[in-house]
């Protein structure tokens, strides 16, 4: 169906009752955090890995897997349409897709990230033939520096200083203006085509066209906010790797919210009424990443490890019918 709300609404701010609420949650201790009832978890059982084949860095989803993740999604209470999938991917996949994302992903440059904006981007060399591994930033030298657009404003980039805090998001498919808030006109680059096939087999009603991913560290923060960009209605599909997350989700007027604690692996639907929510992200909670992901990316031994404080979330959007 089409977008039934004003896509100028991008620019409107949300309710005060939800901006404190995001507030408490940023200046909260973890202890405070953990014993919080006012906390919605998804409840993690690593039972589903048990019925999830596939070597390290596999992407294949079995019957299984969508059986058992379907089966333990739940809704949020005063949210129809916001549905949590607890641990839905095994780690696997969540190795899967890191490499995909980050490897892979982000060393096309059809693909955009933030650094864009104020640099000039340089990539890693191809190494072999078209179908063979691609070059990965994690790989280049860390002291190369990306020269800035304009030197009186900012200074040379590091790839150190790129991967360790900068980067902050990456585009795929339809390339999101930021400062326009819509999508361009211009045919868009091809969405990945295996991660499409991928969210097909578990969400067969959204059609992966475009997507954000954003890399988080403890202490970024992702202000409360509506999409409307879309042009269609269909959900919203959030995928979470390594650190956990409080995420914060409000209605119109600010009088109903929830914050619920995502972690690695977890997938978050907003569809239905809640598909124009609001929503954002108050707090990273440091030392929550799992095991099988810290030593990522292991076969790059400058970077081993650099998951430990980090969380990537997968933001995947269907913008037309």
């Amino acid at each position: 169906m089409a977008n039934t709300v004003d896509t100028s609404d991008a620019y409107s701010k949300p309710p005060d009752a939800l901006k404190v609420r995001f507030k408490f949650w940023q200046k909260a201790s973890i202890a405070n955090i953990e014993t919080s009832a006012d906390i919605t978890e998804s409840k993690p059982s690593h039972d589903t890995y048990d019925v999830c084949s596939g070597s390290n860095g596999d992407m294949e989803v079995t019957p299984a897997m969508v059986s058992y993740a379907t089966q333990r999604a739940f809704e949020v209470e005063d949210f129809p349409g916001l549905i949590i999938y607890p641990d839905m991917l095994p780690p696997s996949l969540q190795v899967g897709l890191l490499n995909r994302l980050l490897h892979r992903d982000l060393s096309n440059p059809e693909h955009m990230t933030n650094v864009h904006l104020f640099h000039h981007m340089q990539y890693p060399d191809t190494v072999g033939p078209e179908t063979a591994k691609v070059g990965s930033f994690f790989g280049m030298d860390p002291t190369h520096e990306l020269l800035p657009k304009d030197t009186a404003v900012h200074k040379p980039l590091s790839i150190e200083r790129l991967l360790s805090r900068k980067l902050r998001w990456m585009t795929l498919g339809g390339q999101y203006d930021w400062t326009n808030k819509k999508y361009p006109d211009e045919v868009p680059p091809a969405f990945p085509a295996d991660i499409a096939q991928l969210l097909r087999t578990v969400f067969p009603d959204v059609d992966a066209q475009a997507a954000i991913v954003n890399l988080y560290t403890p202490g970024d923060i992702l202000a409360v906010h509506r999409d409307v960009a879309e042009e269609c209605d269909r959900g919203l599909i959030s995928i979470s790797i390594g650190c956990d997350a409080l995420f914060l989700v409000g209605n119109e007027d600010g009088t109903k919210h929830a914050t619920l604690r995502l972690r690695s692996g977890d997938a978050v639907v907003m569809s239905g009424t809640s598909r124009y929510a609001w929503h954002g992200v108050p707090k990273i909670l440091p030392n929550t990443c799992p095991d099988y992901l810290r030593e990522w990316p292991e076969e790059y031994p400058r970077w081993k490890g650099w998951m430990t404080s980090k969380r990537i979330n997968l933001n995947v959007r269907q913008m037309h019918e």
